[in-house]
């Protein structure tokens, strides 16, 4: 998926050349290992710091004779170093390398979502702040429920925000393991002091125990991760095309100068950006899908999940990347219709205070649950069925007038009662 679209920091992450480069590194460090150890010699230490080195077109050259990466990968280093060469890759299998450099990239573009995630945070609570007070329909089922504000909503996002932090901090630090162990994970042929060298070299931590690979739950757990981050977004995103609806349009996606909504129809404005985020948040949950087909390995390896992390676990980062990137686009520059937020509550005609009486002729005039919701209903129904006002009709209703006085079934009626909890709610995130 490395492309046109790839923004340039995973770009860079999961280009070929940054993975042929951690891969040196990994050998490079070992023979640094292994020199302290007295098994390489220093001169040769040093021919292969200073020399060793390789070219992308002749990897690709010789694998096509090989049909093996790594052998491919360190023939072509040796062109570079020449006798010393022998000492690079010494007791080490091939999966040494690739899963302790893979684990490598995993932390830099864990990282580099962080950093977007964080950014995530930021806008979502500059919204919540501005918006803490502006009143909007809370839905249930759809259905106009009680009056919120579209700071909360977007209050919401940003606890919901905070989680996937943590989430994807802690899923970085599960991956964040490297192994250096050789054919099946015994040690046999490397001593353990040059896994540990190489881990702590490339900022990370040594498996407790490995085979010839790292187990495949720490991946399953990072792509997991990411599907959960990116299910969020579509939360999010299918919320916002919801509220963008024409016959609510309560927000709106930025509609840029030229741009265009429909080949056809001239006056279209689309939520095409959020759009997007919901179809390639269905990528992310396939990917972990495969990514948790990975973990049963047949004994001590085999070479079947090798294939799949290969389009996964890059294309995972580099869309969420995307996603997070585009997200923060539409916050920032969402547009809010407050206007039409209070044209949508007073849509039902007070229908939103139902509750409000019900509780009021509970509480304050003693009459069952019961007898209360069915005097509080029949009004209601009346109230979708005709569109008439819902107090109107309340201080029509006989029933009704006989327990309270006009006046206080109008004071009822008072949106300021939705939002006396609003700061204790804010006060949580010491706002």
């Amino acid at each position: 998926m490395i492309d046109r679209y790839t923004l340039p920091e995973m770009k860079r992450i999961w280009s070929e050349e940054n993975k042929f480069r951690k891969w040196l590194d990994v050998e490079i460090y070992a023979c640094e290992a292994m020199a302290k150890l007295g098994q390489v010699p220093g001169q040769a230490l040093r021919e292969i710091k200073k020399k060793a080195n390789f070219n992308i077109k002749r990897i690709a050259e010789i694998e096509a004779i090989t049909n093996h990466d790594i052998i491919a990968f360190t023939t072509n280093v040796g062109e570079y170093v020449g006798e010393a060469a022998k000492y690079i890759h010494l007791g080490l299998t091939s999966s040494d390398v690739l899963d302790t450099a893979l684990a490598a990239l995993m932390k830099e573009a864990g990282r580099h979502i962080l950093t977007r995630l964080r950014r995530c945070r930021e806008v979502l609570l500059e919204k919540a702040v501005e918006h803490r007070s502006t009143m909007m329909i809370g839905r249930t089922h759809g259905i106009h429920a009680e009056p919120i504000t579209f700071g909360l909503k977007m209050l919401l996002w940003v606890d919901e925000t905070d989680r996937n932090i943590r989430r994807m901090e802690q899923a970085v630090k599960t991956v964040s393991v490297g192994k250096i162990s050789g054919a099946v994970g015994t040690y046999a042929n490397i001593d353990p002091r040059v896994e540990a060298h190489v881990c702590k070299r490339l900022g990370l931590k040594p498996a407790n125990v490995s085979t010839q690979v790292l187990q495949r739950d720490r991946h399953a757990e990072y792509l997991t991760t990411i599907a959960v981050i990116g299910s969020s977004l579509d939360k999010f995103a299918t919320e916002l095309r919801t509220m963008q609806r024409t016959d609510i349009l309560e927000v709106e996606e930025n509609f840029k100068k030229g741009q265009k909504g429909s080949s056809a129809m001239p006056h279209k404005r689309n939520p095409i950006t959020g759009e997007r985020i919901s179809g390639l948040a269905r990528l992310l949950r396939g990917n972990a899908l495969a990514a948790m087909e990975n973990v049963p390995l047949w004994n001590e390896r085999d070479i079947s999940h090798s294939s799949v992390e290969r389009v996964i676990i890059p294309d995972s980062t580099i869309t969420l990347d995307y996603m997070l990137a585009k997200f923060n686009d539409i916050i920032t520059n969402l547009l809010v219709y407050p206007q039409n937020m209070m044209k949508n509550i007073e849509r039902t005609h007070g229908l939103i205070f139902s509750q409000r009486v019900l509780l009021y002729l509970v509480d304050e005039k003693g009459l069952s649950r019961e007898r209360a919701y069915e005097l509080v209903q029949r009004n209601a129904m009346e109230a979708w069925r005709t569109g008439k006002s819902f107090l109107d009709l309340l201080l029509a209703d006989n029933d009704i007038t006989a327990l309270a006085e006009k006046n206080e079934i109008s004071r009822l009626f008072n949106y300021n009662y939705h939002l006396k909890n609003i700061d204790f709610i804010y006060k949580r995130f010491d706002l």
